[in-house]
Protein backbone atom coordinates (compact mmCIF):
# COMPACT_ATOMS: atom_id res chain seq x y z
CA UNK A 1 0.00 0.00 0.00
CA UNK A 2 1.87 3.09 -1.27
CA UNK A 3 2.01 6.21 1.51
CA UNK A 4 -0.46 9.01 1.19
CA UNK A 5 1.32 12.26 2.52
CA UNK A 6 -2.18 13.38 2.42
CA UNK A 7 -3.50 10.54 5.05
CA UNK A 8 -0.39 10.79 7.19
CA UNK A 9 0.18 14.44 7.27
CA UNK A 10 -2.32 15.22 10.06
CA UNK A 11 -1.71 12.13 12.11
CA UNK A 12 1.85 13.09 11.98
CA UNK A 13 0.65 16.52 12.84
CA UNK A 14 -1.52 15.30 16.09
CA UNK A 15 1.44 13.18 17.56
CA UNK A 16 3.97 16.12 17.18
CA UNK A 17 1.44 18.32 18.95
CA UNK A 18 1.52 15.51 21.74
CA UNK A 19 4.76 15.64 22.13
CA UNK A 20 5.25 19.55 22.09
CA UNK A 21 2.50 20.34 24.13
CA UNK A 22 4.13 17.51 26.99
CA UNK A 23 7.31 19.45 26.80
CA UNK A 24 5.81 22.69 27.13
CA UNK A 25 3.86 21.62 30.20
CA UNK A 26 6.36 20.17 31.95
CA UNK A 27 7.84 23.29 33.99
CA UNK A 28 5.80 23.28 36.26
CA UNK A 29 4.05 20.32 36.30
CA UNK A 30 4.09 18.57 39.67
CA UNK A 31 5.88 15.29 40.61
CA UNK A 32 2.64 12.81 40.59
CA UNK A 33 0.36 13.13 38.24
CA UNK A 34 -3.23 11.46 37.53
CA UNK A 35 -3.23 8.94 35.04
CA UNK A 36 -6.03 6.57 35.82
CA UNK A 37 -9.45 7.19 36.65
CA UNK A 38 -12.63 4.84 38.13
CA UNK A 39 -15.96 4.81 36.77
CA UNK A 40 -16.92 7.57 39.06
CA UNK A 41 -14.20 9.86 37.54
CA UNK A 42 -11.90 9.88 40.49
CA UNK A 43 -8.30 9.53 40.33
CA UNK A 44 -7.01 5.76 41.06
CA UNK A 45 -3.66 5.74 39.71
CA UNK A 46 -0.94 8.51 39.66
CA UNK A 47 2.12 8.36 37.64
CA UNK A 48 5.70 10.29 37.69
CA UNK A 49 6.20 13.67 35.48
CA UNK A 50 7.63 11.36 32.53
CA UNK A 51 4.60 8.63 32.32
CA UNK A 52 2.05 11.33 32.93
CA UNK A 53 3.40 13.63 30.53
CA UNK A 54 4.70 11.56 27.54
CA UNK A 55 3.63 8.08 28.07
CA UNK A 56 -0.09 8.36 26.13
CA UNK A 57 2.19 10.27 23.16
CA UNK A 58 4.50 6.88 23.71
CA UNK A 59 1.29 5.15 23.22
CA UNK A 60 0.62 6.64 20.27
CA UNK A 61 3.33 6.56 18.36
CA UNK A 62 3.85 3.39 18.86
CA UNK A 63 0.35 2.24 17.56
CA UNK A 64 0.86 4.54 14.85
CA UNK A 65 4.03 2.47 13.59
CA UNK A 66 2.40 -0.52 13.85
CA UNK A 67 -0.77 0.34 12.19
CA UNK A 68 1.83 1.68 9.22
CA UNK A 69 3.55 -1.70 9.43
CA UNK A 70 0.20 -3.64 9.74
CA UNK A 71 -0.43 -3.74 5.61
CA UNK A 72 3.47 -4.21 4.92
CA UNK A 73 3.69 -7.78 7.00
CA UNK A 74 0.07 -9.08 7.07
CA UNK A 75 -0.16 -12.14 4.58
CA UNK A 76 -3.65 -10.62 3.16
CA UNK A 77 -2.13 -7.27 2.17
CA UNK A 78 -3.93 -7.38 -1.00
CA UNK A 79 -6.32 -6.29 0.12
CA UNK A 80 -5.38 -3.52 2.00
CA UNK A 81 -6.02 -0.66 -1.15
CA UNK A 82 -9.56 -1.73 -1.22
CA UNK A 83 -10.24 0.24 1.80
CA UNK A 84 -7.56 2.43 2.62
CA UNK A 85 -9.57 5.18 3.10
CA UNK A 86 -11.43 3.37 6.04
CA UNK A 87 -8.08 2.17 7.59
CA UNK A 88 -6.78 5.67 6.96
CA UNK A 89 -9.92 7.00 8.89
CA UNK A 90 -9.44 4.65 11.63
CA UNK A 91 -6.15 5.02 12.05
CA UNK A 92 -6.46 9.00 12.57
CA UNK A 93 -9.73 8.49 15.03
CA UNK A 94 -7.66 6.27 16.98
CA UNK A 95 -4.84 8.75 17.48
CA UNK A 96 -7.47 11.73 18.20
CA UNK A 97 -8.96 9.89 20.96
CA UNK A 98 -5.72 9.10 22.47
CA UNK A 99 -4.81 13.07 21.98
CA UNK A 100 -8.15 13.77 23.93
CA UNK A 101 -7.20 11.94 26.78
CA UNK A 102 -3.50 13.37 26.82
CA UNK A 103 -5.26 16.85 26.42
CA UNK A 104 -7.43 16.32 29.33
CA UNK A 105 -4.54 15.47 31.34
CA UNK A 106 -2.42 18.56 30.30
CA UNK A 107 -5.28 20.30 31.64
CA UNK A 108 -5.77 18.78 34.55
CA UNK A 109 -1.85 19.40 35.21
CA UNK A 110 -2.35 23.11 34.45
CA UNK A 111 -4.98 23.48 37.13
CA UNK A 112 -8.27 23.32 35.06
CA UNK A 113 -11.00 21.37 35.69
CA UNK A 114 -11.40 18.41 33.84
CA UNK A 115 -14.40 15.92 34.02
CA UNK A 116 -13.04 12.56 33.34
CA UNK A 117 -16.23 11.04 34.60
CA UNK A 118 -17.88 12.51 30.99
CA UNK A 119 -14.83 12.41 28.80
CA UNK A 120 -14.32 8.47 29.29
CA UNK A 121 -17.22 7.75 28.13
CA UNK A 122 -17.17 9.96 25.37
CA UNK A 123 -14.04 8.46 24.48
CA UNK A 124 -15.07 4.92 24.92
CA UNK A 125 -18.32 5.56 23.12
CA UNK A 126 -15.91 6.74 20.40
CA UNK A 127 -13.89 4.03 19.64
CA UNK A 128 -17.10 1.82 19.36
CA UNK A 129 -18.81 4.12 16.86
CA UNK A 130 -15.85 4.97 14.55
CA UNK A 131 -14.39 1.77 13.57
CA UNK A 132 -18.25 0.17 14.03
CA UNK A 133 -19.28 2.86 11.82
CA UNK A 134 -16.29 1.49 9.10
CA UNK A 135 -16.63 -2.25 9.46
CA UNK A 136 -19.00 -2.99 6.29
CA UNK A 137 -16.03 -1.41 3.88
CA UNK A 138 -13.18 -3.57 5.69
CA UNK A 139 -12.01 -6.33 3.60
CA UNK A 140 -10.10 -9.58 5.10
CA UNK A 141 -7.13 -8.78 6.82
CA UNK A 142 -5.32 -10.32 9.90
CA UNK A 143 -4.50 -7.63 12.46
CA UNK A 144 -8.20 -5.70 12.38
CA UNK A 145 -12.24 -6.83 12.45
CA UNK A 146 -13.94 -9.91 13.46
CA UNK A 147 -11.49 -12.15 12.70
CA UNK A 148 -12.43 -15.73 13.08
CA UNK A 149 -11.72 -19.22 11.16
CA UNK A 150 -14.74 -18.53 9.09
CA UNK A 151 -14.49 -14.58 8.26
CA UNK A 152 -10.88 -15.84 7.13
CA UNK A 153 -11.55 -18.13 5.11
CA UNK A 154 -14.86 -16.87 3.36
CA UNK A 155 -15.29 -13.46 1.94
CA UNK A 156 -19.04 -13.62 2.15
CA UNK A 157 -19.08 -14.61 5.83
CA UNK A 158 -16.32 -11.78 6.42
CA UNK A 159 -18.51 -8.86 4.67
CA UNK A 160 -21.82 -10.25 6.49
CA UNK A 161 -20.28 -10.38 9.68
CA UNK A 162 -18.79 -7.19 9.62
CA UNK A 163 -21.86 -4.97 8.35
CA UNK A 164 -23.81 -6.45 10.76
CA UNK A 165 -21.43 -6.19 13.64
CA UNK A 166 -20.94 -2.88 13.03
CA UNK A 167 -24.24 -1.59 13.45
CA UNK A 168 -24.09 -3.40 16.70
CA UNK A 169 -20.78 -1.70 17.69
CA UNK A 170 -22.69 1.95 16.98
CA UNK A 171 -25.86 0.79 18.94
CA UNK A 172 -23.25 -0.01 21.96
CA UNK A 173 -21.22 3.01 21.61
CA UNK A 174 -24.57 5.36 21.26
CA UNK A 175 -26.29 3.34 24.20
CA UNK A 176 -22.91 4.45 25.84
CA UNK A 177 -22.67 8.05 25.15
CA UNK A 178 -26.13 8.36 25.71
CA UNK A 179 -26.82 6.36 29.03
CA UNK A 180 -23.65 6.83 30.79
CA UNK A 181 -24.92 10.37 32.46
CA UNK A 182 -28.41 8.90 33.76
CA UNK A 183 -26.21 5.58 35.46
CA UNK A 184 -23.62 5.43 38.11
CA UNK A 185 -20.16 4.17 37.50
CA UNK A 186 -20.73 0.73 38.23
CA UNK A 187 -23.90 0.19 35.87
CA UNK A 188 -21.98 1.87 33.08
CA UNK A 189 -19.18 -0.60 33.45
CA UNK A 190 -21.66 -3.09 33.30
CA UNK A 191 -23.21 -2.00 30.25
CA UNK A 192 -19.88 -1.33 28.17
CA UNK A 193 -18.29 -5.30 29.19
CA UNK A 194 -21.41 -6.90 28.93
CA UNK A 195 -22.06 -5.14 25.72
CA UNK A 196 -18.49 -5.48 24.66
CA UNK A 197 -18.94 -9.58 25.43
CA UNK A 198 -22.55 -9.90 23.85
CA UNK A 199 -20.96 -8.28 20.37
CA UNK A 200 -17.80 -10.79 20.63
CA UNK A 201 -19.78 -13.68 21.05
CA UNK A 202 -22.23 -12.30 18.71
CA UNK A 203 -19.79 -11.89 15.95
CA UNK A 204 -18.00 -15.37 16.39
CA UNK A 205 -20.88 -17.34 16.20
CA UNK A 206 -22.75 -15.30 13.46
CA UNK A 207 -19.63 -15.65 11.47
CA UNK A 208 -20.11 -19.40 11.44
Amino acid sequence: MKTSWRAEAPQLALLMSMFVLAALTWNGSPDRIPMQWNAAGEVSRYGGRFAGLFGLPLLALALYGLLRVAPLIDPGRANYPKFVTPYNILRFGLLACIATIHGSILLIVRGRHVEMATVMPMVIGTLLILPGGLMGKLRPNWFIGIRTPWTLSSKTAWVRTHRIGGWLMVLLGMSILILTPLLDGRQAMRLLIGGSVGVAIWGTAYSY
